[in-house]
């Protein structure tokens, strides 16, 4: 049986970031399958920033070009949601 090793780090600030943003952005998945929105959106962009931020601590482009852009998109739908400006 072969054995893996995680690459990312343990119990430091990211680690506890990354799981908690993880489990509020299943939160807003949960809540988008409901559906209850505007807080379903809310749950998404608090998750997808969580992970920008991740993504800043272990200096990963991806990371954090994804995730600041779907937070940014989370926020226009929040937005758009109690305005008519969209």
């Amino acid at each position: 049986m072969t054995e893996y090793k995680s690459v990312t780090p343990t119990y430091d600030l990211s680690w506890y970031v990354k799981w908690i943003a993880s489990l509020i952005a299943i939160m807003g998945m949960i809540l988008t399958a409901v559906p209850i929105v505007p807080l379903n959106l809310y749950f998404h962009l608090v998750g997808a920033f969580g992970w920008g931020v991740v993504g800043l601590l272990w200096h990963d482009r991806a990371l954090i070009v994804i995730n600041f852009v779907a937070a940014a998109i989370f926020a226009v739908g929040i937005l758009k949601h109690y305005t008519d400006i969209l």
